[in-house]
C-alpha cells in the first residue's frame, strides 16, 4: 500500500512546522516540506522529529515569492525522490509583516503580500495538481486562510495589506472546487494562533503578548479536518480548525 503522501510549505516554523510534526508521528506516511531555506537550523531541526513506523520526511527548497520554486520543488520530488502521487497539500507559507489602516497602505507592502500569499499559493495549485490527481484517496488542497480575510466576520483591527490577500485565496478555493471535481479545495481558518504572526499582531493591535489561541489545539484540529474533509461538506468553503464550516 502507497504511503500518504503530505506536502506542507512552510513547515519549518509555527503552523508548518506543527501539522508536520502530525502528520510525520503517524504511520506510512511521506511528509514533505518546502522551505525557503533548508540549511536554516529550523529546517535542519525538523531532522530530529519523532516518526511513526514506515515514515519519512523529504525537505525540498520552496520560496512562496518566486514564480518558478513551485515547479522546481515539484520536478525534483518527481525525479530525486520517486513521488509520484500526493494526498494532502497544505499552502501554508505566507507573510504578515504590515497592518496598515487602508489610508496608511502602501503599494509596495500590497504587492509584496499579494505576490507572496496569493500568486506563491496559486502557483503551488498549479504545480501540485497532476500529483494530487494521482491519488488513489481523494485529494485535498488546502489554502491556509484567515479570519482577517473574512468579508463578513471581519475583525475590527487595521490590515489593509495582509487581510485582503486572504480574501482572495476564498474566491480561488470556490472555483478550483468548481473546476476540479476530483478534488476537495478549500480555505482552513486556524483561528488566531500563538506563533510568532499571531503573537506579533497581537502586540501590535493592542492585545497583549500573544494570541489568545494555543498552537497545539489548533494544529490538532487542524489535522483532524485535514484527515475528515469530503468534498460535500468542506469543498470550496472556509473550515474553522474546529470543523465548523464559517460563513465568509
Amino acid at each position: 500500500m502507497a504511503p500518504t503522501t503530505v506536502l506542507i510549505t512552510g513547515g519549518n516554523r509555527g503552523l508548518g512546522e506543527g501539522l508536520v510534526k502530525r502528520f510525520l508521528a503517524q504511520p506510512n506516511h511521506t511528509v514533505i516540506t518546502g522551505v525557503r531555506n533548508p540549511s536554516h537550523p529550523t529546517a535542519q531541526a525538523l531532522a530530529d522529529l519523532p516518526r511513526g513506523p514506515g515514515s519519512t520526511l523529504i525537505t525540498v527548497q520552496y520560496d512562496a515569492g518566486s514564480e518558478q520554486s513551485a515547479a522546481d520543488a515539484v520536478a525534483k520530488l518527481r525525479a530525486e525522490h520517486g513521488i509520484q502521487h500526493l494526498d494532502i497539500v497544505v499552502a501554508n507559507a505566507g507573510m504578515s509583516k504590515a497592518w496598515p489602516l487602508v489610508k496608511d497602505a502602501k503599494r509596495a507592502d500590497v504587492l509584496e503580500h499579494y505576490e507572496v500569499n496569493v500568486l506563491g499559493s496559486v502557483a503551488l495549485y498549479q504545480a501540485t495538481r497532476d500529483l494530487l490527481q494521482q491519488s488513489t484517496a481523494k485529494p485535498v488542497f488546502v489554502f491556509m486562510g484567515s479570519q482577517a480575510g473574512s468579508l463578513g466576520r471581519q475583525p475590527p483591527v487595521p490590515n489593509a495589506v495582509y487581510g485582503p490577500t486572504k480574501s482572495i485565496l476564498y474566491w480561488y478555493s470556490v472555483r478550483i472546487n468548481a473546476e476540479d471535481e476530483w478534488l476537495t479545495p478549500f480555505v482552513m481558518d486556524p483561528g488566531w494562533v500563538q506563533t510568532d504572526m499571531g503573537n506579533e499582531a497581537a502586540r501590535v493591535w493592542g492585545f497583549g503578548e500573544t494570541a489568545p489561541l494555543e498552537l497545539n489545539e489548533s494544529v490538532d484540529g487542524m489535522y483532524k479536518v485535514l484527515t475528515t474533509a469530503t468534498k460535500e461538506e468542506h469543498g470550496g468553503k472556509c473550515v474553522l480548525y474546529t470543523g465548523e464550516v464559517l460563513d465568509w
